[in-house]
């Protein structure tokens, strides 16, 4: 299906800013081998893997024509970009759009000149899981100027790998065989590099895969860096499921960027990076060149149920400083610990507006009524609508401001409404959680939410002038953050756990955002309806299709928590059991009590029970002589 992109290029492009125009063919690649222990079908771009990182400018519209050609419905999500009233262009399947048919192309206009963004993201597909099966690459936005001083740059992609596809995993994982819901751990950590918009060779001399032999990764792969410069690094996790722990020997590292958002230096030994999370990190090499440096990076192993014994789950990569000098690998730290990203100061100051709403979102994870484990948020596991929330928002008219038209894991939001999110993670692990075409203030966090202790669970500081922001948040388990956001971006947007595994089992909501703003600000391009058709997928009305706040019929529900405790049939049960027991217990006293039987009604039932006693006797002699 072809359809031309000018209509919006020109409602989102200022006279001066520049069309960055890429393509990009999503397409299988057999033998990607990118850790050297097994070769496996990964999902990639134009024929190659990995795919290609994306370098432009504050200055450049970013037009990305994507084109599927693998089995199954595609997107690309370009984590952290706004989409500002234009939410359809997100690619969260099911939120903003239906998926692209294969053979079709997705052209996704990315507004980069007038989103007032830049710094470190990335993109992914948001479809079926198959970033898991590596369809992610990172995204840099250069501004006009930097606000810190550096003399060069690299990118650090961080990711967790796993050896069997995605579909096979998911099968597995939801299933009434694994009822704790135990994530896939994957098999091993790849770490690799990029600059300019290009991947770093592997190291001369080295005999990397041929697949991706144009990219070094794990021990192949090293940074060149010369006595005293300055280098920016941007680290980015684009892991399903891994939160990683990373520092470099010999050096110190001093945090400048947080998600897309620039902060004053913060000098740090070793940075906590969650799935999603991007940081930037200023390190000055040192001024000898008589050894070459590890650089490390260690799964965050607490997050596994268990570690397999085949599983390295720290990797190594290099900085050289001379080809001639050894490497220099000082071995794993004493202790681990996260950012204390509440700490930290963004260079652009945000004023905490006092917030008009809450919204407590509590995590928990149980086996459900159909046995297999499910997440959800206050007791609710999300389910796909058959109608993508944007698409609703956009066609339900006056009706669109009803939340309960979206389902039950909708909130709906009047435009520039400051709400908190509460977010409590009664889960006894640790979760990574974004949300899409916003950044969020970190007001405050508490170690126990539920505790009394107000060092424990602290009252919220409204008066803070200028508390960090990002899009991507780890909450620790038992522990909860509160998050300040501005309702100013109309849309609908999706809240989830980034850890895939738990997105594909639930734990997600949406946020709609001023719809009747919404509806006066756009409308769909029509190669998108198309497009939901040629999947069989439907376009307008409520979650369910209708054209109706309250007629949900259709829509997926469930699985649901197992109702334990006392219900109806239950109660009745034990009331059956208690009540015959009691008859037969009455009735055995009633007869040893002799109850109404008189003397001789005794006499005469014991001598019919003798005599049937007798004849069953003399039966059974007569069949055991004839036996």
């Amino acid at each position: 299906m072809k359809w031309s992109a000018l209509p919006l290029l020109a409602a989102a492009s200022p006279a001066l800013a520049a069309v960055h125009e890429i393509w990009w063919n999503i397409t299988y690649v057999e033998n990607a081998n990118p850790d050297g222990l097994q070769p496996r079908r990964v999902i990639g771009v134009n024929g190659t893997w990995p795919p290609p990182p994306i370098d432009v400018t504050t200055n450049d519209l970013l037009l990305v024509h994507a084109t599927n050609s693998i089995d199954e419905p595609s997107s690309l999500h370009h984590h952290g970009m706004f989409f500002n009233s234009t939410s359809w262009m997100d690619g969260a399947v099911g939120v903003s759009q239906c998926g692209i048919p294969k053979g079709s192309t997705f052209d996704y206009v990315v507004p980069i000149n007038s989103s007032g963004q830049w710094g470190t993201y990335w993109v992914h597909a948001h479809a079926s899981g198959q970033y898991v099966d590596g369809l992610r690459a990172p995204v840099v936005i250069h501004p006009e100027k930097e606000v810190h001083s550096y003399d060069e740059e690299f990118t650090i992609v961080l990711g967790d790998w796993y050896h069997d596809q995605h579909a096979d995993l998911l099968k597995e994982f939801v299933s009434i065989a694994n009822p704790g819901g135990a994530e896939p751990v994957p098999d091993s950590a790849l770490i690799y590099f990029a600059q300019n918009g290009s991947y770093l060779g592997p190291i001369s001399g080295t005999n990397p895969d041929p697949v991706t032999s144009a990219v070094g990764f794990n021990e192949n792969a090293t940074l060149p860096f010369q006595p005293g410069k300055t280098y920016r690094l941007r680290v980015v996790n684009t892991s399903a499921f891994a939160a990683f722990f990373f520092w470099i020997d010999g050096h110190d590292m001093r945090i400048i960027e947080a998600d897309g958002v620039d902060t004053e230096e913060s000098p740090i030994d070793l940075i906590s990076v969650t799935v999603a999370q991007r940081y930037s990190v200023l390190v000055t090499a040192r001024n000898d060149t008589n050894a070459n440096w590890a650089i490390h990076a260690n799964m965050d192993t607490d997050m596994f149920d268990t570690v397999p014994p085949a599983l390295n789950p720290n990797v190594t990569s290099s900085i050289t400083y001379s080809s001639s000098a050894s490497l220099t690998d000082l071995g794993t730290v004493d202790e681990y610990h996260d950012v204390d990203d509440l700490s930290l100061v963004p260079i652009q100051v945000v004023p905490l507006q006092p917030a008009d709403r809450t919204i407590e979102l509590e995590v928990s994870f149980d086996t459900m009524d159909d046995g297999t484990n499910h997440a959800m948020f206050n007791m609710i596991t999300y389910n796909t609508p058959l109608v993508p929330g944007v698409f609703s928002e956009l066609t339900l008219g006056d009706n669109a401001t009803v939340a309960n038209a979206y389902g039950p894991t909708a909130f709906v939001l009047d435009h520039l409404t400051v709400f908190d999110i509460v977010l409590k993670n009664g889960d006894a692990g640790k979760h990574p959680f974004h949300l899409h075409g916003h950044q969020m203030q970190l007001v405050g966090r508490a170690e126990d939410y539920t505790s009394d202790d107000p060092t424990l669970n602290p009252p919220l500081n409204n008066s803070q002038p200028n508390p960090m922001r990002r899009d991507t948040v780890q909450v620790p388990s038992m522990n909860s953050v509160t998050l300040r956001v501005v309702a100013d971006n109309p849309g609908v947007w999706f809240f989830h756990c980034h850890i895939e595994w738990h997105l594909e089992v639930g734990l997600a909501v949406t946020f709609v955002e001023a719809p009747l703003v919404a509806q006066q600000r756009g409308q769909l391009p029509q190669f998108m309806i198309d497009q939901c058709h040629a999947l069989d997928e439907l376009t307008s009305g409520n979650a369910a299709g209708h054209a109706s706040t309250t007629d949900l019929s259709g829509l997926p529900a469930g699985p649901f928590p197992q109702r334990n405790g006392w219900h109806p049939k239950g109660i009745g049960a034990m009331f059956g059991c208690v009540f015959t027991a009691t008859l037969g217990m009455a009735t055995v006293v009633w007869y040893t009590l002799g109850g109404h039987i008189s003397e001789e009604e005794m006499e005469h039932e014991a001598r019919e029970h003798q005599e049937a006693k007798d004849r069953r006797g003399r039966l059974f002699g007569l069949l055991k002589r004839g036996s």
